[in-house]
């Protein structure tokens, strides 16, 4: 089997039950920095969403019986596949995803990392023995449960993580046995095209995994047809909650973003809070769902705070997503940018003040941190997806943790404070999937469970949880007597 080599303004086909189909519409992939055409790749439709269900449940039937050292061994080939072509998966996903290059090469790091300990975790889906003793006429009787596959699952991923992201709904579905239908994102499909020939490189069965470029419209079979029993969707929160209306009896799991918050109290190593703040506001422009948006500063130490932060901020290179020396590149569309700086222009015309940034060229926005804004602007109760924070202060951390949760979305949070007390009382009572003790709400590994409430989802993704939600338990009764 030949290997797939991508170069720049190839045309790419997409992966059908084991072959590369060249069908359907041609459509262009272009940078988000500059505009200039990176590849093309085919937009399947219906009728190729059509085969490809059919194809995922046939081989199902494959998969579901595959035993665990065999799933383990594909994954642990995805994972050297990977490893292996390092810098060409790196370069498309600066391309076509506008990512620094250095981040892209992280993203690559943790791909393979993710696919490594999918590896691990297929080869310990365990069980539990139940006694069922426990009443006279059950004597005799006992139990055993076990998880099962669900079956055939459709994957929808966003454009901020073309790799890593697609590697959280495809590894956990190989460890288990699943099969899946893929739809990329429309601005990153090359990335993942070259994830599906990494893993058919593996050996994973033909059909078990498809991924085709679709339309929204087209998209809407993988959501409404009944022979996929999962829909795993990662991007907006208008989309994800309408899927779930639209999913009938199938499960959902739901990963859709957030305007993180972080609390930093007056007892902190403020030096160290306002470097990760500057790292988790601002790494890949702003576009990841736990980039910190919003940072409440206690009163005492709030002007220091600004001062380290804005240092660390103005040190930021924007530019060429290609540069080493790039630590921002574009917005995935000018668009964006242009909604970015409509919401921050709204703010500073309600009072805000901006303490730097909040210039547009193009599609790339300067990082942009603002104060004296208000709860209900837009920079604060909406996520902005952009290179844009807002610092507060506060009296009272009670206060702080109220204001925190004065939130639609409830992804993670961060707190800085050597205080025990304080962050378990913030681990109860924050309102949202995950709190970060000593580091910004974008720190994330893995293997972790991460997922949200309130608008910010339903479910978990982490291999071990999401191979929990890509199972479900049987029971199965011994009566001996």
């Amino acid at each position: 089997m030949a290997e797939m080599t991508l170069t720049p303004v190839s045309t790419q086909g997409f992966l059908l039950d084991g072959k590369w189909i060249e069908e359907g519409d041609r459509v262009e992939v272009r940078s988000p920095f500059d505009g200039s055409l990176v590849g093309f790749v085919f937009q399947g439709r219906r009728e190729h969403a059509e085969a490809a269900i059919a194809a995922s449940v046939k081989a199902f039937g494959t998969t579901r019986r595959l035993p665990a050292f065999e799933r383990q061994r594909v994954l642990r080939r995805i994972a050297e596949n990977i490893a292996e072509r390092k810098e060409e998966f790196a370069r498309t996903i600066a391309l076509e995803a506008g990512k620094p290059i250095r981040a892209a090469r992280t993203e690559v790091d943790r791909a393979v990392f993710t696919f490594n300990v999918a590896a691990e975790e297929s080869t310990r889906i365990y069980g539990e023995y139940l006694p069922l003793d426990w009443q006279e006429y059950t004597a005799g009787r006992w139990g055993i449960v076990r998880r099962f596959p669900l079956g055939p699952i459709a994957g929808i991923t966003p454009f901020n993580f073309p790799l890593n992201l697609v590697a959280h709904k495809v590894a956990p579905a190989i460890a288990v046995g699943c099969t899946m239908v893929l739809k990329p994102a429309p601005q990153t499909p090359l990335t993942s095209m070259l994830m599906a020939d990494a893993v058919q490189q593996a050996g994973w069965p033909d059909g078990a995994l498809n991924v085709l470029p679709l339309s929204n419209e087209d998209a809407g079979l993988l959501v409404a047809d009944d022979r996929l029993k999962m829909v795993s969707f990662t991007g907006s929160a208008a989309v994800g909650w309408q899927i779930k209306k639209n999913a009938g009896k199938k499960k959902v799991v739901l990963e859709l973003g957030g305007n993180a918050g972080v609390i930093v109290h007056s007892d902190a190593d403020l030096a160290y809070a306002a470097e990760r703040c500057v790292a988790g506001g601002f790494v890949y422009a702003g576009q990841t769902c736990i980039s910190v948006q919003r940072i409440l500063v206690e009163r005492s130490v709030s002007s220091k705070f600004i001062e380290l932060l804005l240092a660390g901020v103005n040190k930021l290179i924007s530019g060429d997503p290609l540069q080493e020396s790039t630590d921002l590149g574009p917005l995935i569309r000018e668009s964006d940018a242009i909604r970015a700086s409509a919401w921050v222009d709204e703010a500073v015309r309600g009072g805000a003040r901006l303490l730097c940034g909040g210039k547009r060229s193009g599609s790339i926005f300067e990082p942009t941190v603002l104060t004296g804004t208000r709860p209900d602007m837009k920079v604060n109760c909406q996520e902005i997806f952009a290179p844009v924070v807002t610092v507060e202060s506060y009296d009272k951390f009670e206060d702080a943790v109220r204001e925190l949760n004065n939130s639609a979305y409830g992804l993670q949070a961060g707190i800085f404070t050597k205080d025990a007390k304080l962050m378990f009382n913030a681990y109860e009572e924050l309102e949202v999937g995950g709190l970060v003790a000593g580091d910004v709400p974008s720190f994330r590994i893995d293997h972790m469970p991460y997922g949200g409430i309130k608008e910010s989802g339903l479910g978990r993704e982490g291999l071990r949880y999401a191979i929990e939600e890509m199972t479900e338990p049987k029971l199965l009764v011994m009566n001996l007597r």
